[in-house]
């Protein structure tokens, strides 16, 4: 027992952090300074979905006075601070009282149920003590100090927005890897330009608008790498395997060859778009491919194609597409991509069956 709190005090030791109140008028000004000393990274900002009548009910609330969440911030070597939790509430602010820093309209407030008199009023359509009243509450500000290791920041970051609905797991792990430091946020401009390749960008049109937004193309990218290089940690839920894999990679548990793994990448992508386009991951009722991309088959067919690379190649793109359209319809295959398709059995079954019709193509 006595190990268990040495080891614990130890941790509570690599995290330091500090908690100040800071006025909402002194953090529109942090932000739109000249050089900001409070920021909100462009890519955290394409999260930010709160509806107009959530941030006119969070107005409404600071005028009378409720209490309002803390917020997160980590202070970055420069001793900037950017915003890692406390989002909608601080753009919210923000754009109510200066909407041109963040590049939005003003805010006109709508669905105030306590103070209906509010509604249809932008800041500067308020009294002066009423603007006054908003500049001048605080909001207690957790500051995660850049003495802290980085390893334990990201952890927090995730920790703090797992809990809600408004982020889709890849965002988190976007957002998280650059948490991290410089390994992190290369890991995350390598997916965001991978998921940008038009081979990939080809063959994963029929992915739904909705799951774009949401960053299900970078996962996807994410997904490929980690059925290609770390199978085996694979148990039975996607995204803790997909979390599991991203920390190996940006903790440098694993060695990551970024322009060896962009070359592979290419490859695969340059023979599916040139074969199979955009139904490259599509499934088939009735010899047709139905209009929505199944993730057990992008897995099946990326990996078998991968693991017969430099064979393929010589083959015609003609026989490649029709035999990965025949495999992928047979009852072979389907057996590893219905019920229970998320177990590792059934992810090595379905790339095995992809890999061995591909082998039949080459020893013809």
């Amino acid at each position: 027992m006595d190990d268990l709190n040495k080891i614990i005090d130890k941790k509570i030791g690599e995290v330091r952090t500090e908690s100040l109140d800071f006025s909402f008028g002194e953090i529109v000004n942090m932000h739109k300074a000249d050089e900001p000393e409070i920021i909100i990274q462009p890519d955290y900002q394409r999260l930010f979905r709160w509806t107009d009548v959530q941030k006119s009910r969070l107005i409404e609330s600071i005028l009378l006075e409720l209490p309002i969440p803390q917020i997160f911030v980590i202070e970055k070597e420069n001793a900037v601070l950017e915003l890692i939790d406390g989002l909608q509430r601080i753009s919210s602010v923000i754009q109510f009282i200066d909407p041109k820093s963040l590049g939005k309209e003003p805010l006109k407030l709508q669905g105030c149920d306590l103070i209906e008199e509010l509604n249809d009023n932008t800041f500067e359509d308020l009294p002066l003590k009423l603007k006054l009243l908003i500049k001048r509450s605080s909001v207690r500000t957790v500051i995660i100090k850049r003495q802290s290791q980085s390893f334990l920041r990201y952890s927090m970051f995730k920790r703090l927005n797992t809990g809600g609905a408004i982020l889709a797991p890849q965002e988190i792990r976007n957002c998280s890897a650059r948490v991290m430091g410089d390994e992190g946020e290369k890991f995350y401009k390598f997916l965001q330009k991978m998921a940008d390749y038009p081979s990939f960008v080809l063959c994963t049109k029929i992915l739904p608008e909705q799951e774009k937004e949401k960053k299900g193309d970078e996962e996807l990218v994410l997904r490929f790498f980690a059925a290609k290089n770390d199978p085996e940690s694979f148990k039975s839920k996607v995204p803790d395997w997909l979390d599991i894999y991203m920390e190996k990679v940006i903790t440098r548990k694993i060695d990551f060859q970024y322009e060896k793994e962009e070359r592979e990448f290419k490859k695969v992508f340059d023979i599916l778009g040139n074969t199979l386009g955009e139904i490259a991951f599509a499934s088939y009722r009735k010899k047709k491919p139905v209009k929505n991309l199944s993730p057990a088959y992008y897995e099946a067919i990326t990996i078998g194609t991968f693991r017969l690379l430099e064979q393929i190649s010589r083959i015609s793109m003609d026989a490649i597409k029709h035999k990965i359209i025949n495999t992928v319809q047979s009852d072979e295959f389907k057996q590893y991509t219905g019920s229970g398709a998320n177990k590792p059995e059934m992810l090595k079954g379905r790339i095995k069956v992809i890999e061995t019709a591909l082998l039949e193509l080459i020893h013809e």
